[in-house]
């Protein structure tokens, strides 16, 4: 009995692993396609960032739990925007933030399309871009087009790709590199630089 309530527990939130929130648990909402960042792939991910995280200026699209941009702000950076479409993800985040104590000029969120919102963005104005859609969009390149083309990232600026294992690489333009590589489990795992 003990370990089927932990199991259900489990499935229903996420855990922020380090940080000044390390520990605290974020809803998991019955969205179709949200998948959550495991802690192990978060662990990885993070020993990845940490030379980078501090201080920087983040943006969560697909947002879900938001689950990687909290971690992010936990660990250090200076800002995170969550991005998420869904109503009932974006009122959960909205309701994390409030749980966590975050400030309004440190963890916003917003409720629209992530491509939509990418574009609006100023020149140069991030520089650590989670991206993790649902695997069936395969959005992923897409994304980094966008990133590309309105020059949003600050130079030498960093992307989380995270795909089904299966998928192909993405495949990237000159300008491009990089930096960390992975499979685990069912998730491909990629880190880019902006040159």
């Amino acid at each position: 009995m003990k370990a089927a309530k932990r199991q259900k527990k489990g499935h229903g939130s996420v855990r922020i692993i380090a940080g000044k929130w390390r520990g605290r648990r974020l809803p998991v909402v019955a969205v179709a396609g949200l998948r959550p960042s495991g802690d192990r792939s978060r662990e990885t991910l993070f020993n990845w960032l940490q030379p980078h995280v501090r201080g920087a200026r983040c943006a969560d699209l697909f947002a879900g739990t938001g689950v990687l941009g909290f971690e992010a702000v936990s660990r250090g950076a200076a800002t995170a925007v969550l991005v998420e479409k869904s109503r009932p993800a974006a009122d959960a985040l909205r309701a994390s933030c409030a749980q966590l104590g975050a400030a309004a000029d440190t963890v916003a969120v917003v409720e629209t399309d992530a491509l939509r919102w990418l574009q609006q963005q100023a020149a140069r104005s991030l520089e650590l871009v989670f991206v993790d859609p649902p695997f069936d969009l395969a959005l992923q390149p897409a994304v980094i087009d966008c990133l590309a083309q309105h020059d949003i990232l600050s130079p030498g600026g960093l992307v989380y790709l995270e795909t089904a294992r299966t998928a192909p690489p993405v495949t990237l333009a000159a300008g491009w590199q990089v930096l960390q590589h992975t499979l685990l489990g069912e998730v491909q795992m990629q880190l880019l630089r902006r040159l």
